[in-house]
């Protein structure tokens, strides 16, 4: 997923669970496949997309958890933290593979500034 856009969609989500309340912080749960999230542009993307919002002096807590990976050949089950798992089993080279568990980003919690009102509106 493409850290920009995914970004924007946090942000959106955020402001829309804010209903115009001032946010302190933000616990983002990313399992994204096939590349590793960078925290540092996460959290750059975040603030932009934030600019000018109730969210905008919010910290941003970003936990990377790569989803697994399951060998139906060999029933390995492994971190998909590169391409390459993706394709073939690290363990015996299989390509019967797929993926389990939760993927995408998910807004864990959100953190408000002690009751302050904005006049914003998502």
């Amino acid at each position: 997923m493409h850290e920009t856009g995914m970004c924007d969609e946090i942000v959106r989500a955020v402001l829309l669970r804010a209903e115009g309340r001032r946010v302190a912080a933000v616990r983002v749960r990313a399992a994204v496949t096939g590349h590793a999230v960078d925290p540092a542009v996460v959290d750059q993307g975040f603030r932009v997309a934030a600019a000018g919002t109730a969210a905008e002096d919010a910290q941003l807590e970003l936990v990377a958890a790569p989803p697994t990976m399951s060998c139906h050949d060999c029933g390995a089950r492994t971190p998909a933290a590169g391409a390459l798992v993706l394709v073939a089993c690290p363990r015996c080279g299989g390509v019967d593979v797929e993926v389990v568990g939760d993927t995408g980003v998910v807004v864990e919690s959100i953190t408000y500034q002690s009751d302050v009102l904005t006049s914003e509106v998502p």
